[in-house]
């Protein structure tokens, strides 16, 4: 017997997921090919509300289906109150989240797409060490209830991440981007181009004098600011209150030049879908609009708790039931061309990335950071990277005055989107 008809008889609420993954990774380390693997993994997941709690309960093994009924049965006995309904069926966006381009790619192509990185970098940086991941996936998910719900879902993740350490005498310098999508993209060796970029100009070393000037943030660098301020916007932080925003929906929190959107509709995303992982549709989000707090993501439970409806931000595992996560997190761009912001900028900083992203204390919104990858401005101008420093300072301040966002703007991950940001002042340390 089908396990929700099965279950439908025992518990008033029912929801099985069932998911499907196939993996291919090809590894590269220190320029040379070291593994290439292919793994599958394949499950059931049940949520049951009965009696008023919530029980889970999950398997790989398709063989035990009355063994994972009776385990969510019984977890439930023991489970939350459940305040909250599984998902009604509604209409969804259509998201483009599949592409037989990707999912047809085999090991070989793999391995040579590996292979035309390290031809980008080596003639550049001889020396350079490269540690290059490669990973393909097919998933295929689908998501039943009781009330008739019945969606599914392929997608074809595609990541490919390039790491270049070069170590010269005690510089030691180590770079990293990635390419994430879920649709083939015929520029795919551009972010190692621009990872190759950086490296020329890293060649040139500068000092500056710390103190309090305007620190610069690159799209990449953004995520120091954005990171604290995801764990804000989140309903489940909203709801225990930790959230330093949790009661302050409708109040202008930031500078009017800030809009930051959670969109799950855009194509070719890695958390784009027409639905989220409890069925609920997936839509575009504005959390900040000119500066004003407009919302937070939730899922359907922690949607309930704070009185207000699930925005479609689900996410979950086959073994981890579901909680609210940011889809594609987008900054706005502004108006602002980069070289006008460049041009008036006297004395400054322009971060790239930082050393221990998140370690500060996130929730409060405040960080102290070494700056792994960092160049001086200098009169409009770039004119060497920086070694030995570190910013400090609290987002929820910071953000209160922004000088300018660029019209420029590039994905970080696949997940985040982002333009350069200038904040006016900062305190930027140095070593002794």
């Amino acid at each position: 017997m089908d396990i929700l008809t099965q279950l439908k008889k025992q518990a008033e609420q029912v929801e099985v997921l069932n998911l499907q993954n196939e993996k291919t990774t090809v590894e590269f380390e220190a320029n040379q090919l070291k593994t290439c693997t292919v793994a599958e993994t394949k499950g059931t997941a049940v949520r049951v509300i009965r009696k008023g709690r919530l029980g889970f309960a999950a398997s790989t093994d398709d063989t035990v289906m009355n063994k994972l009924a009776a385990n969510a049965l019984e977890s439930a006995a023991y489970g939350d109150e459940a305040l909250f309904s599984f998902a009604d069926p509604k209409p969804a966006p259509i998201v483009q989240t599949f592409d037989k381009t990707v999912a047809d790619l085999p090991i070989a192509r793999l391995v040579e797409i590996g292979k035309e990185i390290l031809d980008i970098v080596m003639p550049v940086e001889p020396d350079a060490r490269c540690n290059i991941s490669l990973e393909r996936s097919i998933t295929s998910a689908s998501i039943r209830n009781q009330k008739g719900l019945d969606v599914s879902y392929q997608t074809t993740p595609l990541s490919i991440g390039l790491e270049i350490d070069r170590i010269e005498g005690d510089d030691v310098l180590i770079m990293y981007d990635q390419l994430g999508t879920t649709v083939w993209e015929e520029n795919y060796l551009e972010f190692a181009r621009r990872l190759v970029e950086q490296l020329k100009m890293a060649r040139t070393i500068t000092t500056i004098k710390p103190g309090k000037m305007p620190v610069l943030f690159t799209p990449t660098g953004t995520l120091t600011l954005a990171l604290p301020l995801s764990y804000g916007l989140n309903g489940k932080e909203v709801y225990k209150g930790t959230s330093p925003m949790a009661t302050k929906v409708g109040e202008k929190l930031f500078d009017e030049k800030l809009t930051i959107l959670d969109d799950g509709t855009l194509d070719g995303k890695f958390a784009s879908a027409s639905y989220d992982d409890e069925g609920v549709p997936r839509k575009c989000n504005t959390l900040v609009g000119g500066g004003v707090l407009k919302g937070f993501i939730y899922d359907l439970k922690t949607a309930a708790q704070s009185g207000v409806e699930s925005t479609g931000n689900a996410s979950r595992g086959l073994f981890n039931p579901p909680e609210p996560s940011f889809t594609s997190l987008v900054v706005q761009p502004g108006n602002t061309a980069l070289k006008d912001i460049l041009a008036g900028i006297d004395e400054g900083i322009l971060v790239e990335n930082v050393l221990g992203l998140g370690q500060g204390n996130i929730i409060s919104g405040a960080f102290s950071n070494p700056l792994a990858l960092a160049f001086k401005i200098e009169k409009g101008e770039i004119v060497g990277r920086v070694k030995d420093m570190s910013i400090a300072g609290n987002i929820y301040d910071l953000l209160k005055n922004v000088s300018a966002v660029s019209r420029e703007a590039q994905w970080v991950y696949n997940t985040f989107y982002a333009p350069y940001i200038l904040i006016p002042e900062m305190n930027v340390a140095g070593k002794n």
